[in-house]
């Protein structure tokens, strides 16, 4: 599998980080050297989720997904996910792009942890306020 041919795809969610790879193959997803059963072991959800973009396609059985993922919860790790396949399709197919972007997988959520400010408890969080 090193010398195969396949495309990359990059995705960012919160603070996690996705690069995915996909090579012609029979439909097998693994996340960091896992099955994606396993590294999802308490959610199908989750796992069906991943597989959006691929589904949407209708190319489920035509690629084997190898995904390298780090960084944040599972929320953000599947989105990341999910925008890293996306992207990897549009650079070996650019015909099956207006498909993916009307569908929204291939726009990444620029929401981030706002950071902590001085004098304050947390990013906004204050301290009660006493008028007497």
């Amino acid at each position: 599998m090193a010398t195969a041919k396949y495309t990359y795809g990059l995705g960012r969610r919160k603070s996690a980080t996705a690069r995915a790879r996909l090579f012609k193959g029979k439909g097998e997803v693994t996340i960091n050297d896992k099955p994606i059963e396993e590294y999802f072991s308490g959610s199908k959800a989750l796992v069906a989720e991943i597989t959006d973009p691929l589904a949407l396609i209708n190319k489920q059985k035509d690629f084997d997904v190898s995904i390298k993922v780090s960084g944040g919860g599972l929320s953000g790790q599947v989105d990341a996910i999910k925008l890293a396949i996306s992207k990897a399709i549009t650079t070996d197919a650019s015909d099956l792009r207006p498909v993916l972007k009307k569908a929204g997988f291939l726009k990444r959520d620029p929401r981030e942890k706002e950071r902590k400010k001085y004098g304050l408890r947390s990013a906004r969080k204050r301290e009660q306020f006493s008028k007497r």
